[in-house]
C-alpha cells in the first residue's frame, strides 16, 4: 500500500535513516509537477544542519561553470592551451588528466598545467580517449574561471549560485578538503540538505541559465567512454554531463535499482548524495557524517528504492 502525504513520506524517510550507523543524517526530498516545477520539498527534521560535502560540490561548481559560460567567459569547445583540452572535457572528467598527483591537488600543479600542459603529469592521457575522475580538472577549471572573472571563485560561486538560489548557508571553504585543491571547486564545500534540495530544483527547472543549457550537461559529454566510478570499479560507458554523473545502465550504482536511467547527480566520500530523476518526477538529497564505505554501497540505494517505490 502506498502512502501520501508530506508527513508520511518525511517520516518513512527518517525511519530509514534513523537505523543508519552515523552520527548526523538529514535529507530532502523533491517532487516535481509535469513542468518541472517544485510541487513539494519534504525534509528530515535535522535539514538545515550544514554537512561537508566532498564531491557533492561538482554539481554546485557546475552550476557556476554554466552562468560563467552564458556569460561569455569561455565556450565549451575552446581548448585551453597548453593543455589540449576543452573546457567541455575538464567538466565532463575527459581532459586526460588524473584524478590529482600524489594524492592532492596542489596550487602548483596549476600552474604547470597552464604553462606546460600536462606531459609531466604521470597517468596523463590523451584528451577525450579515457573517463577519468579528476579532482584536478575541476580546480584547473576553477583556477582559469577565477582569473577570467578577476574574482576568486568562491566569490564568483556566491554571486552566481549560492546568493541567488537562497543557499545563504552555504560555504566554499578549501579546509574542508584541502587536498582536493586550492578553489574548493572539486571537494571544498559545505551546505545543508534543505539547500541542495534548491539546487536539484534550479537543475530541473533552471532560472540562472537557459534550460538547453542543462539539458546539455545533464545529457552524455564527450561520446561513450570507459572508465573508472570511483567506489564502482570499471565501466564500459563511464556517462557523465557536465559536472553531472548519469546512471546510465551503471550496476552496481549508488542511487537505486528503480532511479531511470537518465537520473543525474553526484555522491561524495563523505557520506552525502544527490540525485535528480525528471522521469520519476523527483529528486532527493542525503547527508551524513560517515564517509563512504560498504554501507553506504547497500544503505543508499536501498533508500532510494524504498522512497521510489512508495512514489510508484
Amino acid at each position: 500500500m502506498k502512502v501520501g502525504g508530506a508527513v508520511s513520506l518525511a517520516g518513512i524517510i527518517e525511519a530509514e535513516m534513523a537505523g543508519w550507523p552515523v552520527g548526523a543524517s538529514s535529507a530532502c526530498l523533491v517532487r516535481f509537477d509535469v513542468a518541472g516545477e517544485v510541487a513539494e520539498s519534504l525534509a528530515t527534521a535535522s535539514a538545515s544542519q550544514p554537512f561537508r560535502l566532498a564531491s557533492v560540490s561538482k554539481p554546485v561548481s557546475a552550476l557556476a561553470f554554466l552562468v560563467a559560460m552564458e556569460e561569455g567567459l569561455f565556450e565549451l569547445d575552446e581548448v585551453i592551451e597548453p593543455l589540449g583540452a576543452s573546457w567541455r572535457e575538464l567538466l565532463a572528467h575527459a581532459s586526460g588528466l588524473p584524478t590529482d598527483r600524489g594524492g592532492r591537488v596542489d596550487p602548483g600543479d596549476l600552474a604547470e598545467l597552464l604553462k606546460s600542459g600536462a606531459a609531466g603529469f604521470q597517468g596523463a592521457r590523451a584528451p577525450g580517449s579515457r573517463r577519468i575522475y579528476s579532482n584536478l580538472g575541476f580546480e584547473l577549471a576553477a583556477e582559469l574561471l577565477s582569473k577570467r572573472a578577476s574574482m576568486p571563485f568562491a566569490r564568483y560561486v556566491g554571486e552566481a549560485v549560492l546568493e541567488p538560489l537562497g543557499m545563504s548557508g552555504a560555504r566554499v571553504d578549501p579546509s574542508l578538503y584541502p587536498a582536493a585543491g586550492p578553489h574548493g571547486a572539486a571537494a571544498g564545500m559545505s551546505a545543508s540538505a534543505e539547500e541542495l534540495g534548491r539546487l536539484a530544483a534550479e537543475l530541473r527547472a533552471p532560472r540562472l541559465v537557459s534550460r538547453s543549457t542543462i539539458t546539455e550537461a545533464s545529457s552524455l559529454q564527450c561520446g561513450p567512454l570507459p572508465g573508472v566510478l570511483p567506489g564502482y570499479g570499471m565501466q564500459q560507458n563511464n556517462a557523465w554531463g557536465l559536472g553531472l554523473e548519469i546512471r546510465d545502465a551503471k550496476d552496481p550504482h549508488w542511487s537505486g535499482s528503480l532511479n531511470s536511467e537518465g537520473t543525474f547527480g553526484h555522491f561524495g566520500q563523505s557520506g552525502t548524495f544527490m540525485w535528480v530523476d525528471a522521469e520519476l518526477g523527483a529528486a532527493l538529497v542525503v547527508l551524513t557524517d560517515r564517509p563512504f564505505d560498504e554501507f553506504a554501497r547497500s544503505a543508499w540505494p536501498a533508500l532510494s528504492d524504498r522512497i521510489i517505490s512508495e512514489l510508484a
